[in-house]
């Protein structure tokens, strides 16, 4: 009996010896990627030229104010601007490559959301948004992001933010015409409200031939800029209360981001004409997907977006 218990004993202190050591060592494995992205962050600021002038580029400083005006009118402060600190120019190959790096790493700081609903604003490591292969897909769009749009002498800010009582800092690449980059100024945007735009065409005798409706979304920059902007459009030929043929068109585009649009016609002549639209604009970290056998645009990942299905009927 005395053997049984020791034997019980000895199993639970090799049970408790083995979760503190699988505790230490993904402690140790989460220190040392603390360390090395901490490192790798000395190390950029390290082969960074310093420039002779702090000046930032009129464009930029006008980018930077507009997005502070902005911020303030929609979120009442809850994402605030605190400062920024120029760090120097991307001179040569290693630094543009770890520039891609620390964009990418699941370390690195990132914000998402429509500004216009602050309620809809996420900001923090990329590991803590996003997990598994999805993270691994965030991390690719961003290095895709990076690659596609940063160049040598291309200028590296350090801008500080407070997002909902969190303070966080980001790297924003710029030049001398505007911003190329930052994880959460690319990641925020002011989405516009529907636009709706009505036309009635003659033909030579004055009489109504064609008519035509058009439904728009924008999405701007954080500093009011067009960003992107999706939309569908219905066009009747008629006689007097009679529809002859409809017509339809559907565009989506967006800067640094993806875009999908689609329409189709539901009811060609009689007494209407009707279209189905399926539209969808988001940032770079997230997916738009388009099905056919429902003819709508679904979005996922934690990006902002802007998806819109539905009909639009035109008559006479």
């Amino acid at each position: 009996m005395k053997n049984l218990f020791l034997n019980k004993l000895n199993l639970v202190l090799a049970l408790v010896a083995l979760t503190f050591a699988s505790c230490e060592k993904e402690s140790v494995e989460i220190d040392s990627a603390q360390d090395q992205t901490a490192q790798s962050i000395e190390n950029f600021r390290a082969i960074l030229l310093t420039p002779t002038s702090q000046e930032l580029p009129e464009a930029v400083k006008e980018q930077l104010n507009s997005s502070k005006a902005n911020l303030l009118t929609y979120t009442d402060n809850s994402i605030e601007i605190l400062g920024v600190t120029v760090l120097g120019t991307v001179k040569t190959t290693e630094a543009l490559n770890l520039s891609k790096e620390l964009l990418s790493s699941k370390e690195s700081i990132a914000a998402l959301g429509d500004i216009t609903e602050p309620a809809s604003i996420v900001s923090g490591q990329l590991k803590d948004l996003y997990s598994g292969n999805e993270l691994l897909e965030i991390q690719k769009s961003i290095t895709e992001v990076a690659t596609s749009e940063l160049k040598l002498e291309d200028q590296v800010m350090e801008i500080s933010w407070q997002i909902n009582n969190k303070q966080y800092k980001s790297f924003c690449f710029y030049r001398a015409n505007g911003i190329v980059w930052d994880n959460i100024i690319g990641g925020l945007v002011i989405m516009g409200k529907q636009q709706i735009e009505e036309n009635v065409e003659n033909d030579s005798q004055g009489r109504a031939a064609s008519k035509w409706r058009s439904l728009t979304w924008t999405a701007n920059w954080l500093w009011g800029s067009k960003r992107g902007t999706m939309g569908a459009k219905i066009t009747i030929y008629y006689s007097g209360s009679t529809v002859s043929n409809t017509d339809r068109s559907d565009w989506g585009t967006i800067t640094l981001g993806k875009a999908k649009s689609e329409s189709k016609i539901i009811k060609n002549s009689g007494s209407y004409g009707k279209i189905q639209y399926a539209l969808g604009l988001c940032t770079p970290v997230g997916s738009l997907s388009f099905n056919s056998s429902n003819f709508t645009v679904s979005f996922s990942g934690l990006g902002s977006n802007m998806v819109a299905n539905g009909t639009m009927s035109l008559y006479p």
